[in-house]
């Protein structure tokens, strides 16, 4: 087994560091635009990511038995070197950007993702705002597995992955130089990935690289002011209901169904995706998904 760092671990100081100063540069600079913090929004965020290492550390123990099996039946090995490591880290962003796109078009899997767009605000706080209910994201990077990349690196590489979108999570960064733009998921393409105005809805899935949605047509650079949180709110901060309340409305949905197509699609469609009616062709609302990651 690859011994490689526990990047989410050492990187916890720099992300109190962060905060702290970003809270401090509202209170020096305020900006009246921008969305800002409120306490009781920040300790949610903070409370849910708490969580998320709690329910993360069970859900892991099946999910690791599956990445093992298959590993064990693959010929295939990858060693961890100086530059196979790059290459993981490029497969894994592009299985990222499946998986979290996945997670906005497939309305049970929304239902986990939809934890992370909850927030009205936007600031670094809103990076810890995870779901608890992660088993739907461990499908996307069998792939990797199948290929010979042993489980740990796949795990430190989404580790990676995860640690640099923390930075993005903020409206105190304005657009960087062109070059970066292009190539990086940036705060100013990530704030279009939390709006909630119809033409940002659904966009700009990259975790690292923002080249994937350039190649996969699904970016929209930042033009107007994002409006962040959903397109129909949920007005609570009990934790319990932000990681269940789109579980909760699919169960409603199922039952409230006049037929087993309608059940599934309530299920496997798009989180605006209505059934037809009188006749009607069956057709998502505009804008696929019911959020504002």
């Amino acid at each position: 087994m690859p011994h490689l760092p526990d990047v989410v671990l050492w990187s916890i100081p720099a992300f109190v560091l962060l905060t702290v100063l970003e809270m401090v540069s509202y209170r020096l600079h305020p900006d009246e635009d921008a969305a800002g913090y409120e306490t009781k929004d920040a300790a949610t965020s903070i409370g849910m990511g708490l969580g998320s290492l709690v329910f993360d550390a069970l859900w892991k123990i099946p999910i690791v038995a599956i990445y093992v099996a298959v590993y064990e039946l693959t010929p295939l090995r990858i060693p961890v070197l100086w530059w196979t490591l790059p290459l993981m880290l490029l497969a894994q962003d592009f299985f990222y950007y499946w998986s979290h796109r996945g997670h906005h078009v497939i309305r049970i899997l929304w239902a986990c993702h939809v934890v992370h767009h909850s927030s009205r605000k936007f600031n670094l706080t809103t990076a810890l705002r995870q779901p608890w209910t992660t088993w739907t994201v461990w499908p996307f990077y069998v792939p990797m597995i199948a290929l010979g990349v042993h489980p740990a690196a796949v795990a430190f590489c989404s580790s990676v992955n995860l640690v640099y979108q923390f930075w993005v999570h903020t409206e105190r960064v304005g657009k960087l130089p062109r070059p970066f733009e292009y190539v990086l998921n940036t705060p100013s393409h990530h704030r279009v990935h939390h709006a909630s105005q119809g033409g940002y809805l659904d966009r700009n899935f990259g975790g690292i690289l923002i080249i994937w949605d350039r190649l996969f047509g699904s970016f929209v650079p930042e033009t107007e002011r994002p409006v962040f949180g959903l397109t129909k709110n949920i007005d609570t901060f009990n934790p319990l209901r932000v990681a269940t309340h789109e579980y909760a409305a699919i169960a409603r949905d199922v039952r409230a169904a006049g037929s087993w197509s309608e059940r599934a699609g309530r299920v496997f469609r798009g989180p605006g995706w209505q059934p037809a009616r009188s006749g009607e062709a069956a057709a998502p609302v505009p804008g696929t998904e019911t959020s504002a990651v």
